[in-house]
């Protein structure tokens, strides 16, 4: 929870009034200062994001009995395609072994409803678009989309075999305040700030389906409150942006030119990414606000603020 959605789940589910509480495992794929300051956060706020794994399963089942649970949203994944190319036991490990631990927790107790995050990485190499969530999604890019088209596969047989009401939620390209660090948006800020390169991959022709976090806690708290039996939905923007329009809107928000290297198409992305978001309009009143422009004039206001102190 003390990740980058998490984060905002949590507090729009405190805001609303519900009971919260989450964990973390605070591991090192980042600066852990950045998940301990979203934690302190939660704190002030009243939600607690206790040190627990998702692979204990022990832990989890004590805290669900203890609080009697009504709804488990899991977000925690390891996140990064680029990072899944060095890396790919943690992924096996998060994204597979505790996937299956929390369902396990679940099955115990069969009312719980499981909300939880995929990505539109399962769309892999899918040239079909929009992405719809009837689309073909057996060709992965990376080996992180296909640790979540496995978990979406994991969470269907659960809910046939054990009844277990789950939804799984397909991000696509979640950014704002608080965001990753391995993420364009940050990592082009830095850098632009600081006067050094920004790392432009395929020479920058690619386009991204850019959602505001505003717009996916939206999507992730009706998720919740529908609590449909068994569901994949895409939650997007549906307006793909040329990366040259994000470098654009970042450099107006720094006031500062970037200094483009441009290097070649790496391992694991995609060429475009677009949500087709009629499912989640009918079914979770789904409707994204914040365009890129201004979502990028938050995020680089709240970055000034976050490295100042």
């Amino acid at each position: 929870m003390a990740g980058f959605i998490g984060m905002y789940v949590a507090k729009g589910l405190k805001r609303r009034g519900d009971f919260v509480i989450g964990i973390d495992n605070f591991n090192d794929y980042y600066d852990v200062k950045l998940k301990q300051a979203r934690a302190k956060e939660l704190k002030n706020l009243g939600i607690d994001c206790l040190n627990v794994d998702i692979c204990d399963e022990a832990a989890l089942d004590k805290l669900v009995a203890k609080h009697e649970i009504t709804h488990f949203v899991h977000l925690a994944a390891q996140a990064g395609v680029r990072y899944s190319l060095e890396h790919p036991e943690t992924y096996v490990q998060s994204n597979l072994d505790g996937f299956v631990k929390v369902l396990e927790v679940c099955r115990k107790y069969p009312e719980i409803k499981f909300i939880y995050a995929s990505s539109s990485s399962v769309y892999g190499l899918n040239r079909k678009q929009p992405f719809s969530e009837e689309d073909f999604t057996d060709s992965p890019a990376s080996l992180y989309g296909a640790t979540k088209k496995a978990n979406e596969v994991i969470a269907h047989a659960y809910h046939h075999v054990f009844g277990i009401s789950v939804t799984g939620l397909r991000f696509f390209t979640v950014y704002g305040p608080w965001g990753r660090p391995d993420m364009a948006a940050w990592i082009f800020t830095k850098n632009i700030l600081e006067g050094k390169p920004i790392p432009v991959y395929n020479n920058g022709k690619m386009r991204r389906d850019f959602t505001y976090i505003d717009d996916i806690v939206d999507g992730v708290l009706a998720s919740i409150d529908k609590s449909y039996a068994c569901e994949i939905i895409n939650l997007g923007n549906n307006q793909p942006e040329e990366l040259e329009d994000l470098i654009r809107y970042i450099e107006q928000a720094c006031g500062k030119k970037a200094v483009q290297n441009l290097l070649p198409m790496q391992l694991g992305d995609v060429l475009e990414t677009c949500a087709e978001i009629e499912k989640a309009q009918n079914l979770l009143n789904f409707s994204p606000k914040v365009s890129l422009e201004e979502g990028i004039r938050r995020f680089v206001n709240w970055y000034k603020d976050y490295i100042q102190g």
